[in-house]
């Protein structure tokens, strides 16, 4: 009996997240959407993951209008949007009911299939999510996070697989956001998953290491319903198989997509064309990266590593930061390498190849140490989970799900908006983006009513405005970096920080940044007493929080301001 292999295609998501930096305007995807909606997909991913962040950081428009914009146009075609479960779409975990706002105002305007993930895996941070989703009678596809490691085996995957069933998921997706899972290992895993539950399977994987096809293939003969894939001018490198060509593959066989090739490379042409107008945010990654099957380290990771290290003026550091990732992956409890945990072990893998192992621990990685992230795979390493708990002045791990400690905080939002006075009216809408990104939020709504930004070839490529620096975005599993490269020797000034910024008075000790960044929070007032061991700055490096001790005793002066950029040796506070 002939079976139909549904598709997915994730070029409105995926395929540009990876290749393009997030940053197609929703005005070049409604000149093809009336073709796309014709073309019979399953569903088109459309949101969620890093388009949310791009939108409103650095675009200027609405995720809300784009997803009102793009269903409208697509009446015919289900939106499906990428969740990262209690996380929503921000770096940390939401109180319960803000999960559920989030839910309900993202299907009324628009999405119908959530894809929900844990990086973890921990099914107690999806449960929110999932209640949410079902609550809005729309499709859950409950995630499985592949990952090669001692305690991931296809026999937990399977059971994972049970339990998401279990949850009330609709839908089960392998989740290989690495290009880790290789062709015969997929037809095992399909199997095994397939024996277990009686829901629809789809597949996941990226190309980075140049199995996805392959990959694709043995699992739909293995029995996958569903598979991702992307029209091919965004396809390959760190993103997706190429539509065309697994449509045709499996064209006069029994699992025939019956999809329109025709229109399918009426629509590949389209973009062929559009994807010029962003040749500036384009990867320089198009190929095949191997050294990801050694360090199982996801392709657009191992790029930002780069980035990170150069501006550290440590690139000849990577790779011993590629063998340190193997280290604290493991005494980190063997987390799958997917937001966010990627940023976390990668990060921490990067301090402890400049500061010595451990020596300095960001916020994220003690959170995660101590289980406020969720449960790890295994159990982290005893004498790290000790030190996270020292220096959060906690006693004991958490235990529970994590959200459990949190209380509700929607009205806590509303008044901390209404009390900021950005808008005379506040919307569902607008109170979740506020929600996902309060520090980006003020400055979107403020400029809203300008429209979305212009985006023409080379635009991006231009000096910062800042002397002897250029200014360039780095993309790491969805994420985006603003980076600064400067030739060597130089130094970026910041008139706008720094002409302000007080002068140390040369009667005390000077504390510089140790790593390159933003200054996130001053954390004490002015002429504070401090002692030795005491945090005097936080700085936020690589998308991670490090706190940054005195050594000394005395009365804290401020050489910065919250939210200057700066580098490493700059002048922080000065303890007289």
């Amino acid at each position: 009996m002939a079976k139909k292999i549904a598709v997915t295609d994730v070029a409105l998501r995926d395929g540009h997240q990876s290749l393009l930096a997030t940053r197609m305007l929703t005005s070049d995807m409604l000149k093809i959407a009336e073709k796309m909606d014709k073309v019979g997909y399953w569903s088109l991913e459309t949101w969620g993951g890093a388009t949310f962040d791009s939108c409103i950081r650095f675009l200027n428009e609405d995720p809300w209008e784009r997803i009102r914009n793009l269903k409208k146009a697509m009446p015919n075609t289900k939106m499906q949007m990428l969740l990262r479960g209690q996380n929503l779409l921000g770096y940390r975990h939401y109180a319960d009911d803000v999960v559920e706002k989030f839910v309900e105002t993202a299907v009324k305007n628009g999405v119908e299939v959530f894809r929900v993930f844990d990086a973890l895996n921990d099914t107690r941070n999806m449960k929110a999510s999932f209640d949410a989703i079902k609550k809005q009678k729309a499709h859950i596809q409950g995630c499985i996070s592949y990952a090669v490691t001692p305690v991931h085996t296809i026999e937990k995957y399977a059971e994972l697989a049970k339990e998401l069933e279990k949850m009330g998921a609709d839908s089960i997706c392998i989740k290989d956001m690495s290009g880790l899972l290789k062709p015969y290992i997929a037809e095992e895993l399909v199997k095994a998953i397939k024996q277990k539950t009686s829901l629809p399977l789809s597949v996941h994987s990226h190309s980075t290491t140049g199995m996805s096809v392959a990959t694709l293939i043995k699992a739909i003969e293995a029995g996958a319903d569903m598979i991702d894939t992307a029209i091919s001018p965004l396809s390959m490198g760190t993103s997706h198989s190429p539509t065309e060509s697994i449509v045709e593959i499996l064209k006069n066989t029994e699992f025939d997509t019956q999809l329109d090739l025709t229109l399918l490379s009426e629509i590949a042409e389209y973009f062929k064309e559009a994807k010029k107008k962003y040749a500036d945010y384009a990867s320089s990654f198009t190929g095949v990266d191997t050294r990801i099957l050694l360090s199982q380290v996801p392709g657009g990771m191992l790029s930002n590593l780069e980035n990170q290290l150069r501006e550290q003026n440590a690139l000849d550091k990577l790779d011993d930061v590629l063998k340190e990732i193997t280290v604290v992956q493991k005494d980190f409890g063997y987390p799958p390498l997917v937001t966010p945990t990627s940023q976390i072990v990668g990060t921490q893998s990067v301090f402890n190849v400049l500061f010595g192992r451990y020596n300095k621990l960001t916020a994220e990685s003690k959170n995660l140490l101590i289980g406020n992230y969720g449960r790890t795979p295994a159990k982290p390493d005893a004498d790290l989970v000790k030190k996270a708990l020292q220096e959060l002045a906690v006693e004991k791990t958490t235990d529970c799900r994590p959200a459990d400690l949190l209380p509700n905080e929607l009205d806590k939002l509303r008044a901390e908006l209404e009390e900021k006075k950005l808008l005379d009216n506040i919307s569902d809408e607008d109170l979740m983006t506020y929600a996902m990104f309060p520090q980006v939020a003020p400055k979107f709504f403020a400029e809203r009513a300008n429209g979305p930004v212009e985006i023409k070839p080379s635009e991006n490529t231009k000096s910062s405005g800042k002397k002897g620096a250029e200014a360039y975005i780095v993309n790491v599993d969805g994420v985006d970096y603003n980076v600064s490269v400067r030739e060597e020797g130089t130094i970026l000034i910041d008139a706008g920080n720094t002409a302000s910024a007080p002068k140390a008075s040369g009667d005390g000790k000077v504390i510089t940044a140790p790593v390159a960044g933003t200054v996130f929070k001053l954390p004490l007032s002015e002429n504070s007493e401090v002692v030795s061991g005491d945090t005097v700055i936080i700085l936020e490096s690589m998308k991670m929080e490090l706190e940054v001790k005195t050594a000394d005793a005395g009365k804290v002066r401020y050489l910065t301001k919250e939210g200057t950029s700066v580098a490493v040796g700059d002048p922080l506070v000065e303890i007289v």
